[in-house]
């Protein structure tokens, strides 16, 4: 007997689905993931947010719903982004293992059972489409991207972009979503303390609808890689940063002074020298960021939260 989650009952399966504009797929994409979830014979929760939809993809969501009971629709007030509507699914979540996949169809849904089996030994598994069929000019830039993310967050992940990914519950719940961080999960994860890996996964070519890659995502997404750098070297020790670049400025102030001082005991006119305004500037800006990492050593310090997960097996 084919089983799904029902009011009383934890699903062992939650897939989280964030849509926008998507009324060509998501029909089709309901019926390939139900089909592989029967086939895996567990209980599990179909969750897909709309993300703002202008076309018919709600009332076609909502159709579906009144026929299936596992099937939650969640409408967002407007279109807030992919890591808003993630962040959605992850609190409303309460599977066990959570999938999430996009809406347009190239996410193959028979994939669902390798991420299972994947995360028997990873806390997280992210999906490489080692095989993209997408255009020149979506997967070059992302071949960039990817290279500096890896380079930067020391993560060894191939498709960090990748909206294919699995979880154990645990990890969904304790990461922090908002703007265009959801590129960086796995980091994310990595700066939590999770075990992550990744396998690759079949990708197919769009057929309905168009794709919501732009060069804005493209500037938004480097601005919060810079985020993640910050959040993964210095979220818990501010000062470390601003004080590191607070010293260099400092110093070399120090250092311009000095020198003038020297040529001052040595009968040299310094008062009207653009280097004696230079070294003071430098001193105080490096004055002006210790004193930024100092407030930021007092907000770490009373922000009302734990910093510390307790290990689930």
């Amino acid at each position: 007997m084919k089983r799904i989650a029902c009011m009383h009952e934890s699903p062992y399966i939650s897939i989280i689905v964030p849509v926008l504009n998507e009324e060509g797929s998501v029909r089709e994409l309901y019926g390939e993931i139900k089909t592989v979830l029967q086939e895996l014979d567990v209980s599990y929760e179909i969750i897909f947010i709309d993300d703002g939809s202008t076309d018919s993809t709600k009332d076609i969501l909502d159709e579906i719903k009144t026929v299936d009971n596992g099937l939650q629709v969640i409408s967002l007030q407007k279109n807030y982004g992919k890591a808003a509507a993630l962040s959605c699914g992850f609190t409303l979540a309460k599977g066990n293992i959570v999938i999430t996949m996009d809406g347009d169809l190239q996410d193959d849904p028979k994939e669902i059972p390798r991420f299972i089996e994947a995360l028997k030994q990873y806390d997280m598994v992210s999906g490489w489409k080692q095989k993209r069929q997408d255009p020149l000019t979506k997967t070059l830039p992302s071949s960039v991207f990817n290279l500096l993310t890896r380079w930067l967050t020391n993560v060894e992940i191939h498709d960090f972009n990748c909206g294919f990914k699995g979880y154990r519950s645990g990890v969904v719940k304790s990461i922090n979503l908002y703007g265009e961080l959801h590129r960086y999960i796995p980091a994310l994860a990595r700066i939590a303390g999770y075990k992550v890996g990744e396998i690759s996964v079949n990708h197919r070519q769009r057929v309905h609808g168009k794709s919501k890659y732009g060069a804005k995502r493209i500037v938004r997404g480097f601005i919060d890689l810079i985020t993640v750098k910050f959040l993964m070297s210095y979220s818990q020790k501010p000062l470390h940063f601003f004080g590191g670049i607070g010293s260099i400025f400092g110093i070399t102030g120090c250092a311009v002074l000095t020198f003038l001082v020297y040529q001052w005991l040595n009968g040299i006119r310094i008062g009207d020298r653009p280097l004696l305004n230079l070294g003071i500037l430098m001193i105080i800006i490096g004055m002006q960021f210790v004193a930024i990492g100092l407030i930021g050593e007092l907000i770490v310090n009373l922000m009302p939260r734990k910093y510390w997960i307790i290990k689930h097996e």
